[in-house]
Protein backbone atom coordinates (compact mmCIF):
# COMPACT_ATOMS: atom_id res chain seq x y z
CA UNK A 1 0.00 0.00 0.00
CA UNK A 2 1.35 3.40 -0.90
CA UNK A 3 0.83 6.01 1.79
CA UNK A 4 0.05 9.56 0.81
CA UNK A 5 2.62 12.23 1.50
CA UNK A 6 0.47 13.60 4.32
CA UNK A 7 0.11 10.21 5.96
CA UNK A 8 3.82 9.47 5.53
CA UNK A 9 4.66 12.75 7.17
CA UNK A 10 2.12 12.05 9.90
CA UNK A 11 3.76 8.79 10.78
CA UNK A 12 7.22 10.31 10.39
CA UNK A 13 6.36 13.24 12.62
CA UNK A 14 5.04 10.83 15.19
CA UNK A 15 8.33 8.98 14.90
CA UNK A 16 10.25 12.23 15.13
CA UNK A 17 8.27 13.09 18.22
CA UNK A 18 9.82 9.89 19.42
CA UNK A 19 13.05 11.44 18.41
CA UNK A 20 12.15 14.28 20.60
CA UNK A 21 12.07 11.37 22.92
CA UNK A 22 8.51 10.21 22.69
CA UNK A 23 9.51 6.68 21.83
CA UNK A 24 6.33 5.05 20.64
CA UNK A 25 6.32 1.22 20.56
CA UNK A 26 6.35 -0.31 17.09
CA UNK A 27 2.72 -1.40 17.48
CA UNK A 28 1.81 2.27 17.02
CA UNK A 29 2.82 2.02 13.38
CA UNK A 30 -0.54 0.54 12.50
CA UNK A 31 -2.27 3.16 10.38
CA UNK A 32 -5.68 4.03 11.86
CA UNK A 33 -8.65 3.53 9.54
CA UNK A 34 -9.36 7.29 9.58
CA UNK A 35 -5.90 7.88 8.15
CA UNK A 36 -6.32 5.18 5.54
CA UNK A 37 -9.34 7.08 4.27
CA UNK A 38 -7.27 10.10 3.20
CA UNK A 39 -8.42 10.92 -0.34
CA UNK A 40 -6.13 10.08 -3.22
CA UNK A 41 -6.01 13.80 -4.05
CA UNK A 42 -3.78 14.19 -0.97
CA UNK A 43 -1.12 11.98 -2.55
CA UNK A 44 2.06 13.74 -3.53
CA UNK A 45 5.78 13.23 -4.06
CA UNK A 46 7.53 10.85 -1.66
CA UNK A 47 9.64 12.00 1.25
CA UNK A 48 13.40 12.40 0.86
CA UNK A 49 15.25 9.04 1.23
CA UNK A 50 16.58 9.79 4.73
CA UNK A 51 13.05 10.65 5.87
CA UNK A 52 11.76 7.40 4.42
CA UNK A 53 14.49 5.61 6.39
CA UNK A 54 13.46 7.47 9.54
CA UNK A 55 9.85 6.48 8.92
CA UNK A 56 10.67 2.82 8.56
CA UNK A 57 13.36 2.43 11.22
CA UNK A 58 12.88 4.97 14.01
CA UNK A 59 10.71 2.75 16.18
CA UNK A 60 13.32 -0.02 16.05
CA UNK A 61 15.97 2.45 17.22
CA UNK A 62 14.03 3.15 20.45
CA UNK A 63 13.41 -0.33 21.87
CA UNK A 64 11.18 0.56 24.83
CA UNK A 65 9.79 -2.25 26.95
CA UNK A 66 7.44 -0.64 29.48
CA UNK A 67 6.92 2.91 28.22
CA UNK A 68 3.42 3.29 26.79
CA UNK A 69 1.70 6.07 24.87
CA UNK A 70 -2.03 6.13 25.69
CA UNK A 71 -4.35 5.76 22.70
CA UNK A 72 -5.89 9.19 23.32
CA UNK A 73 -2.44 10.75 23.11
CA UNK A 74 -1.58 8.87 19.89
CA UNK A 75 -4.87 9.89 18.30
CA UNK A 76 -4.58 13.52 19.38
CA UNK A 77 -1.01 13.81 18.12
CA UNK A 78 -1.95 12.11 14.87
CA UNK A 79 -4.74 14.66 14.40
CA UNK A 80 -2.30 17.49 15.03
CA UNK A 81 0.16 16.07 12.53
CA UNK A 82 -2.53 15.58 9.89
CA UNK A 83 -3.33 19.26 10.31
CA UNK A 84 0.22 20.44 9.62
CA UNK A 85 0.51 23.05 6.93
CA UNK A 86 2.68 22.62 3.84
CA UNK A 87 5.04 25.18 5.36
CA UNK A 88 5.37 23.03 8.51
CA UNK A 89 5.93 19.93 6.40
CA UNK A 90 8.88 21.64 4.70
CA UNK A 91 10.93 20.78 7.81
CA UNK A 92 11.23 17.22 6.48
CA UNK A 93 14.49 17.61 4.59
CA UNK A 94 17.13 15.07 3.64
CA UNK A 95 19.69 16.80 5.87
CA UNK A 96 17.41 16.96 8.91
CA UNK A 97 16.25 13.37 8.59
CA UNK A 98 19.79 12.06 8.00
CA UNK A 99 20.98 13.87 11.13
CA UNK A 100 18.06 12.40 13.02
CA UNK A 101 18.79 8.86 11.77
CA UNK A 102 22.40 9.08 12.91
CA UNK A 103 21.46 10.49 16.32
CA UNK A 104 18.70 7.91 16.86
CA UNK A 105 21.03 5.04 15.96
CA UNK A 106 23.68 6.28 18.37
CA UNK A 107 21.34 7.21 21.26
CA UNK A 108 18.15 5.19 20.86
CA UNK A 109 18.92 2.46 23.38
CA UNK A 110 19.91 4.96 26.07
CA UNK A 111 16.77 7.01 25.42
CA UNK A 112 14.58 3.91 25.56
CA UNK A 113 16.18 2.78 28.82
CA UNK A 114 15.64 6.23 30.32
CA UNK A 115 12.00 6.28 29.19
CA UNK A 116 11.35 2.81 30.61
CA UNK A 117 12.97 3.64 33.95
CA UNK A 118 11.10 6.91 34.33
CA UNK A 119 7.83 5.29 33.25
CA UNK A 120 8.19 2.48 35.82
CA UNK A 121 9.01 4.99 38.56
CA UNK A 122 6.21 7.48 37.80
CA UNK A 123 2.95 7.34 39.70
CA UNK A 124 -0.16 6.11 37.90
CA UNK A 125 -2.48 6.55 36.07
CA UNK A 126 -0.99 5.79 32.65
CA UNK A 127 -1.56 9.35 31.42
CA UNK A 128 0.62 10.68 34.24
CA UNK A 129 3.28 8.00 33.74
CA UNK A 130 3.40 8.91 30.04
CA UNK A 131 3.48 12.68 30.56
CA UNK A 132 6.07 12.70 33.35
CA UNK A 133 8.43 10.17 31.79
CA UNK A 134 8.18 11.72 28.33
CA UNK A 135 8.89 15.29 29.34
CA UNK A 136 11.73 14.33 31.69
CA UNK A 137 13.44 12.25 29.00
CA UNK A 138 12.84 14.90 26.34
CA UNK A 139 14.40 17.56 28.55
CA UNK A 140 17.38 15.30 29.18
CA UNK A 141 18.10 14.40 25.55
CA UNK A 142 16.78 17.30 23.45
CA UNK A 143 19.88 19.48 23.98
CA UNK A 144 21.98 16.71 22.40
CA UNK A 145 19.93 16.29 19.23
CA UNK A 146 21.91 17.64 16.23
CA UNK A 147 21.40 21.25 15.19
CA UNK A 148 20.33 20.06 11.73
CA UNK A 149 17.12 18.70 13.29
CA UNK A 150 16.08 21.96 14.99
CA UNK A 151 13.29 22.67 12.50
CA UNK A 152 11.93 19.18 13.14
CA UNK A 153 12.23 19.80 16.87
CA UNK A 154 10.32 23.08 16.54
CA UNK A 155 7.61 21.18 14.70
CA UNK A 156 7.58 18.47 17.39
CA UNK A 157 7.22 21.16 20.07
CA UNK A 158 4.26 22.65 18.23
CA UNK A 159 2.54 19.27 17.91
CA UNK A 160 3.33 18.46 21.56
CA UNK A 161 1.99 21.77 22.90
CA UNK A 162 -1.19 21.66 20.84
CA UNK A 163 -1.78 18.00 21.71
CA UNK A 164 -1.26 18.48 25.44
CA UNK A 165 -3.57 21.52 25.44
CA UNK A 166 -6.30 19.50 23.71
CA UNK A 167 -5.79 16.51 25.97
CA UNK A 168 -5.93 18.66 29.09
CA UNK A 169 -9.12 20.35 27.90
CA UNK A 170 -10.82 17.08 26.95
CA UNK A 171 -9.64 14.93 29.89
CA UNK A 172 -12.46 13.69 32.11
CA UNK A 173 -10.01 12.36 34.70
CA UNK A 174 -8.63 15.10 36.98
CA UNK A 175 -5.25 13.34 37.26
CA UNK A 176 -4.88 13.20 33.49
CA UNK A 177 -5.96 16.81 33.12
CA UNK A 178 -3.31 17.84 35.66
CA UNK A 179 -0.64 15.66 33.98
CA UNK A 180 -1.24 17.12 30.53
CA UNK A 181 -1.45 20.67 31.88
CA UNK A 182 1.80 20.10 33.72
CA UNK A 183 3.76 19.24 30.56
CA UNK A 184 2.03 21.30 27.89
CA UNK A 185 4.69 24.01 27.97
CA UNK A 186 7.07 21.42 26.53
CA UNK A 187 10.82 21.42 26.81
Amino acid sequence: MSLSRTVQRTVLTTALLSVSVLAVPSTALAVPSAVQAVPSAAKAAPLPPACQEALLETFDKFPVVDFTVPDKVKNTMLGEVLGLSEADQAAFTEVACAAWNTWATENGKAVATDLDTRYRNAAGPVCNKFAKSSIATIKKYAPNVPAATRELEALAKKVWRNSMEKLATEATNADCRAAYNGVKAGW
